[in-house]
């Protein structure tokens, strides 16, 4: 009987000793898994929040253009308008 139970110990032991190295690369990888995880989530959302400002500030820049070619083309009209004038004098 008591061989019995020094078998079961010695069992379990053993037992233990091939289960629990591999659950604790197991454990320590997820860890870093997860790190690596928040990491990737906190630059995405700079990366996204940068970007909104960058394609803001594009947009406004483009508006401005927009205005100067506009303006441009009305003052070049003008002074067709004007010189078609003098032409007709």
């Amino acid at each position: 009987m008591e061989w019995t139970v020094v078998t079961v110990i010695i069992a379990l032991v053993g037992l233990f000793a091939v289960v629990i190295p591999p659950i604790t690369k197991l454990t320590k990888s997820m860890t870093e898994l997860t790190v690596g995880i928040k990491e990737l989530t906190n630059d995405l959302e700079r990366f996204e929040s940068g970007n909104k400002d960058a394609h803001k500030r594009i947009w406004e820049h483009e508006s401005k253009q927009d205005e100067k070619i506009g303006n441009h083309e009305q003052r070049i009209t003008i002074l067709e308008h004007d010189e078609a004038k003098e032409n007709q004098k």
